[in-house]
């Protein structure tokens, strides 16, 4: 999962890029309205973290920009406690949910987890392959009625994978999700963690369509 945060705020940049790192999202960073339209132009991001007030201007604007040209993706934003006024007006332009500042980091990973959740409502929360369960609300994960743990990146694997049961994700939309523009990634990361997930999940769990990508095997959803 890709998120775009915009705040310049530099240690608060900071601490909520390395935490929601720390649960699975690929984070870019960036702290004016031109870098956000520069890195929007480039990578399509599951949620869009924004605070308002930024060195060159508002990103109210950028928000209408966005759901102007239908953009889809998952925007949370980020304001003082006495903005009322411009919460109302961020929500009423499109923002999915916003978050007072100052937060709790775990707080704003349930909110981005929940707006994220909200993109994919007409994807079941529940998925039944075989044996394997898969609860996407939770991120949880039973095979033969035991759980199963799961890294972060491997659930941000699984999780690009069980919004479409059946669809083929390339290597390269798998890579976007797990990394940032910082991120190294290794030549063969992605073949890494489908060969880790189908350990635990199950050897026919995930399959390969050579010279396309991959796709999770198709079940029953509820």
């Amino acid at each position: 999962m890709r998120l775009l945060l915009i705040e310049d705020e530099a240690d608060l940049a900071a601490a909520v890029a390395e935490h929601v790192r720390e649960n699975g999202y690929a984070v870019d960073h960036v702290d004016t309205l031109d870098a956000a339209r520069a890195a929007l132009a480039v990578v399509t991001y599951d949620v869009i973290l924004m605070d308002l007030g930024l060195p060159d201007g508002s990103s109210r604007q950028l928000l209408r920009e966005l759901r102007h040209s239908s953009h889809r993706t998952a925007i949370l934003i980020t304001t003082a406690e006495d903005q009322i006024s411009d919460r109302i007006a961020g929500l009423s332009e499109g923002a999915d949910d916003y978050i007072v500042k100052p937060f709790d980091l775990d707080e704003l990973v349930a909110r981005i987890t929940a707006v994220n959740r909200r993109r994919f409502s007409s994807s079941a929360p529940l998925l039944r392959i075989g044996s394997l369960v898969i609860e996407r609300d939770h991120g949880v994960v039973v095979r033969n009625g035991k759980p199963v743990p799961l890294t972060a990146r491997e659930w941000a694997v699984l999780e690009l994978l069980s919004r479409y049961p059946g669809a083929v994700h390339s290597r390269d939309q798998i890579e976007t999700a797990l990394y940032d523009f910082n991120g190294y990634t290794d030549s063969n990361a992605v073949e890494v963690f489908i060969s880790r997930l189908r350990k635990k999940l199950g050897a026919d769990s995930i399959q390969t369509l050579r010279g396309r990508g991959y796709a999770l095997a198709n079940g029953e959803a509820t």
